[in-house]
Parts: C-alpha cells; structure tokens; sequence
C-alpha cells in the first residue's frame, strides 16, 4: 500500500469513528437501554369469526385478530363416552397414537415436519372429546392441518408405545385424588356402567386389543362431525381452500352423532384406610343449560363458598361445589350451604365475574381462544367473539339464575367421596338439605 492510500484508509477510518461515536451519543439519549433490541408493538384489535363447513362434515371456525396461530382439530367422538361397552380404554389409548405413522408418513417425519415449521404439538382428551393441534407461525398453519388428519397406520412399535403411555397415565391418575373423586363423581351422576360413568382413565388400558383400539378410530377420528378451529387467520376463504385440498385424503368416518350421556344422579364412594382425610364433591345436572347460565351459578356457588373453604367447578354439564378436610358433618354442611345461599346481589357479583372469567379465555392465548371457538361451536354451531360473550351474559337475568339452581335441586344430586370418609352423611340427608 502506497504512503498516500495508507492515509486515505486512515482519515476514512477516523470519518467513521467519529460517525459513530456521534451515533452512539444519539442512542443513548433516545434509548432507555442502550444496546437492547427495539420490539415492534402489536396493534390490538376486534377480533372477526367466521365458520363453514367443508362437504366432508368438518366445520372450520377462525379469527382475525390474535398474534400468534394455533389450530386445534376436535374430535368430539373421540371421547370415552363413545367407547362401545367392550372399549372401554380405548380412547386413552388413541389419545396417545397422535401424531403417530399415518397417511404414509411416519412418526418421526410428522414431528419433524411440525418442528421444522416451527410448531409445537399437543393433545387432550376426556369423556367427550379428543383434541389434537398445534401453535405455529400463521404462515405454516395451513400446511401443517393434514397431520392432524392422518389415517392411522398402527404400526406395531407405535401402539406398544401407546399402550404403554395409557397404562403410565392410568397409574398416575390413580394416585391423585383429585382425578380419583372426578371418577367417582361422574360415575354417580352418569351411572358407573355407562360410558360416561366409567373410568376414563382404565386400570387395564395398557393390554387394549389391537381390534378394539382400530374400531374406535375409524369411528371416531373422523373429519365428519369435527371442528378445526385456527386463530390469527387473516383470510378466511382462502385458509378454508386451502385447508379442503389438504384434508382430500382423510379418513372422513361415520356420521353417526358423538355419544351422549343420561344424568342419573345417585352416589359413589371410596373408603381409603390410613388417612384422616375426605374429599367431597357434590354436583348437579346442568346438562340443559347453557354455558354461559352455567357458569354464572358456578360463580354464585364459588362466591357463596368462599368464607367456608369451598370451592365450586363447571364441566361436562355439571356444576357443583368441592370440600377437603377431615370428614366430618360439618364438611358436608358447608356444601350444603354453599349451594343454598344466593340473593340479588351474590347473582350480580357473579354474572360480572363469570362475564370476566370467559373474556379472559378468549385473551389468554392463542391456545385458550381456540379451545373457545372449538367449544362454543360444539354448543351453538358458530362463534361470535367478545361481543357476542359479552351479550350472552348480559342477557342473564336473577330469575333465569333462580329457576336454573332450583330446576337442579329437584333432580337427584351427585355426590363423591374418597378418603376418611366415615363421618361424611350419605347422600339421602345431603339431598333432604337442598331439597
């Protein structure tokens, strides 16, 4: 390098310095945190549903408005309801088979694709219902919709491992009494030998015939009947296109109707020796109210049990209270109490804490706004948003609360208990106290 090129390079290299020495005192006066990469800010906005259905039976519901994408497939005769009698464990285990060898792809190329598109999985199911999905990048999401459609190719490593997943879940629930008195609870309000009132978590769900497992899913893993909900869709028609041509090749399965379930009422108990302990749960039939009135007598009973140290829940159509401690009459009283306060202002209180309780569902995250949509189009067939949440509560009246609880109260209650439960009353005088 010539003398002169040398002192050009360095009067270039000074000229920039100095740049950015003036550029570094620019930043930190306009930056609290020098050095710390900006976020852009996410403009909310009113979120906008839409739904159709495909000619396959599958009803697609979507949203504009949330940041992030998750789509969820519901099954809703995935669930143990719809076990035929000699099933039963079969929807455990098919919980367990998703996102396994199907439609020629194995399992290893299923999560590999998810994971290259950045998504993550995941899976639920119950007594009405299975739910498969994931969170993505919105601009994956439709791509990614087949797997959760797959034809299930029961590849023998894949069932040994499903049903070793069931048995392993099966022996961890049965070590957790609260997952044992939910058993027992639906077992009274459904009857024990109904599919709705058996274990959904089988003791024996590990050694499930072959036969029985592939029954139930060409039964119940069908796109006929179920709901694909997806958040963060900014153009409805053309992700329903899209979603169509992808699910082509699925298994579309019966359309006969998810199983259904007859509230009986009555009581199942578990003594368990050794601990000075109970577990009560005292439920009602609300099998024919609406969610939204639900919940609201949920939330008077939460409120009304609060100072007593009892809470309240809502699921599957039924509302109730829950108390633990060492069994007693007592135990049982503060349920009793529990459900028999109300009044005006208790009904206000609550109405303003379940209308809360659902908006926040639909703004706690990509996932939980899609469980809502799936939901409220299982119930209603569509979905309309915040405002028509907002609306449905709103329209609840003191008297529709009253008649709701006093409708229950003359069908026979549903009581559980598991633990020390010697002192706790057997349910014909629970029932003479909220007659």
């Amino acid at each position: 390098m010539t003398l002169l090129a040398l002192q050009r390079a360095i009067s270039r290299a000074g000229r920039v310095a100095s740049k950015r020495r003036d550029f570094s005192a620019l930043v930190s006066l306009e930056e609290e945190f020098p050095g710390i990469p900006s976020t852009t800010a996410y403009q909310a906005s009113a979120s906008n549903p839409s739904v159709s259905t495909l000619p396959n039976g599958l009803t697609v519901v979507t949203e504009d408005a949330a940041s992030s994408t998750t789509v969820s497939m519901t099954y809703p005769k995935a669930g143990s309801a719809s076990e035929a009698p000699s099933e039963q464990g079969v929807a455990l285990v098919n919980k367990c088979l998703a996102f396994n060898s199907g439609s020629g792809l194995s399992t290893m190329m299923i999560m590999r694709n998810i994971e290259d598109d950045g998504g993550v999985p995941f899976t639920d199911s119950g007594r009405f219902g299975a739910t498969l999905g994931f969170t993505c990048p919105p601009e994956n999401a439709s791509r990614l919709v087949p797997l959760l459609a797959t034809e299930c190719s029961f590849e023998k490593w894949d069932v040994r491992d499903a049903r070793t997943q069931a048995a392993i879940e099966s022996g961890e629930a049965q070590s957790s009494a609260q997952v044992v008195l939910t058993e027992h609870l639906f077992a009274a309000a459904f009857g024990a030998q109904s599919s709705a009132g058996r274990p959904y978590y089988y003791s024996a769900a590990g050694s499930v015939s072959m036969s029985d497992i592939a029954a139930f899913r060409g039964r119940a893993y069908g796109t006929n009947g179920a709901i694909l909900a997806a958040t963060g869709v900014a153009d409805h028609a053309a992700f329903v296109k899209e979603v169509e041509e992808g699910l082509a090749g699925s298994p579309a399965g019966p359309s006969e109707a998810a199983g259904s379930a007859t509230y009986l009422g009555g009581e199942s108990r578990l003594a368990v020796a050794g601990g000075a302990y109970a577990h009560v749960a005292l439920a009602f039939d609300g099998t024919h109210v609406s969610t939204p009135l639900l919940n609201v007598v949920k939330h008077v009973f939460a409120l009304s049990g609060k100072s007593k140290g009892v809470s309240a829940f809502a699921k599957n159509g039924l509302v109730g209270v829950y108390a633990g401690g060492a069994a007693s009459e007592d135990l049982a009283s503060s349920l009793t109490a529990t459900v028999t306060g109300s009044g005006p202002e208790l009904i206000a209180r609550a109405k303003t804490m379940a209308k809360a309780e659902a908006l926040f569902a639909l703004d706690a995250g990509s996932k939980s706004l899609a469980e809502a949509m799936a939901a409220s189009v299982m119930e209603t067939g569509t979905f309309t948003g915040a405002a028509g949440a907002i609306a449905a509560y709103d329209a609840i009246t003191d008297k529709q609360v009253d008649t709701a609880v006093s409708a229950m109260f003359k069908k026979t209650p549903s009581l559980a208990a598991v633990g020390d439960i010697t002192g706790v009353p057997y349910l014909g005088s629970i029932q003479a106290s909220v007659a």
